[in-house]
């Protein structure tokens, strides 16, 4: 992580906060108000980072790939790095109260790790995702586990043998790495997929409970088992406050960390929460309409939540293409809400671009899909009882054989 700060430094794109921070909401507030990476050099008695990843500028170096070739780039991924064990890693007593771990908003249910890398190990599968904890003690945390979702089913397999399951948290990893947890990838394949990412090759050292973790600035292993509490509330990718739950509970038994260790911290809700939630659906919408037509790129909008939003760049051979890009947008990811898709002339990443093909290539009765009682997100305020929601498709593309009527003038 400290080489990706350099060059986002040698970028411009670092602002170094030299005056004292208080981890209790202002240096979340500070980061709501820039995309660009946020150094605090004394945050209580520590150092951390905000906004590592908050922008696709961002993305790009950390990936080591242009901008407009992530999406295509990433959908022929084949996740299979090279992942080398080098050895175990020292522990010591956890002590949550040394990290700057932030309360980020005012009706939190207290501090919360929000960049927590969860590795997971069961049956000879690790698993690595991103979970939200809400810190109770020194060696105790509460994790949102989203239900059916992969480390909740290896708590499952675990507590029905009788068994914990056993973990390790990284926090402050290179955001290649932060990035691949957050990709749905085949079972297992996370830390390959991040070899894949960082040029082949990636080495790893085994906790004492037998789960490999990257190089972090902090580490935390310990025990999820059947214990559960009240967790939340919390603000989730929408902006809005996530209900209280019955969540498990993490018994941390050790504890490892750099020397001057920096924290990082992502700001729920914002820029690089959106980032690091949509970008990496990207590749898979663009896999799934490229059997459906000839896409160009793929775009999960700021205003959209990072999440809900898609619009799709095709280039039409059939005047059927745009609805069926729609239908495998929805297909390849069930959360989204709403899809626009638009012309090789129109810019996706730009919402007024957007917003005019809307008005000058869409008539809603023919151009317009409604799709009912279908399953959308959890965290959409708009969710009914039952889990379903309602999805819109918007072909906003110009009528084959009439491109004259709708090409813009230019000089």
């Amino acid at each position: 992580m400290r080489e990706f700060i350099e060059k986002m430094r040698e970028k411009g794109l670092v602002i170094d906060v030299e005056e004292q921070i208080s981890a209790d909401m202002e240096a979340p507030k500070m980061a709501a108000g820039t995309d660009k990476l946020l150094f605090f050099h004394r945050i209580g008695s520590s150092r951390a980072v905000m906004n590592l990843t908050a922008s696709r500028a961002a993305l790009s170096i950390a990936l080591g790939m242009d901008e407009p070739e992530i999406v295509p780039t990433l959908a022929d991924a084949s996740y299979a790095g090279k992942v080398v064990t080098d050895g175990n890693l020292a522990m010591k007593k956890p002590e949550l109260s040394r990290i700057p771990i932030m309360r980020h908003f005012p009706k939190d249910a207290g501090k919360y790790i929000t960049s927590g890398i969860v590795f997971s190990r069961y049956d000879g599968v690790e698993n690595a995702s991103i979970h939200r904890m809400l810190v109770l003690d020194d060696h105790w945390v509460a994790a949102r586990l989203v239900e059916g979702r992969h480390t909740h089913v290896m708590l499952g397999k675990a507590l029905a043998k009788g068994e914990k399951l056993p973990i390790a948290v990284t926090i402050g990893t290179h955001p290649a790495v932060t990035f691949a947890s957050c990709t749905r990838v085949p079972t297992g394949m996370e830390l390959g997929f991040a070899a894949e990412l960082m040029g082949g090759e990636i080495r790893v050292n085994r906790c004492s409970n037998g789960v490999l973790v990257p190089d972090a600035e902090i580490v935390l292993e310990g025990f999820i088992g059947s214990d559960v509490t009240d967790e939340g509330p919390f603000v989730d990718i929408t902006g809005t406050y996530d209900p209280v739950r019955r969540q498990p509970v993490i018994e941390f038994t050790g504890m490892h960390t750099k020397k001057d260790f920096i924290y990082h911290g992502i700001l729920p809700g914002g820029d690089e929460h959106k980032v690091l939630m949509g970008c990496p659906y990207e590749p898979k919408i663009y896999k799934a309409v490229a059997g459906v037509t000839q896409v160009k790129n793929v775009v999960l909008t700021k205003g959209g939540c990072g999440y809900l939003h898609a619009v799709i760049q095709i280039k039409k051979s059939t005047q059927g293409d745009g609805k069926n890009a729609i239908m495998a947008a929805f297909a390849a990811h069930t959360s989204l809400k709403h899809v626009v898709v638009v012309d090789e002339d129109i810019d996706p990443t730009d919402p007024h671009d957007v917003e005019y093909a809307i008005a000058t290539r869409v008539s809603g009765d023919r151009d317009v899909m409604v799709i009912t009682g279908v399953r959308g997100s959890s965290l959409d305020p708009c969710q009914l009882e039952d889990g379903t929601n309602v999805k819109v498709g918007v072909d906003a593309t110009m009528v084959l054989g009439r491109e004259a009527d709708f090409s813009r003038a230019t000089w």
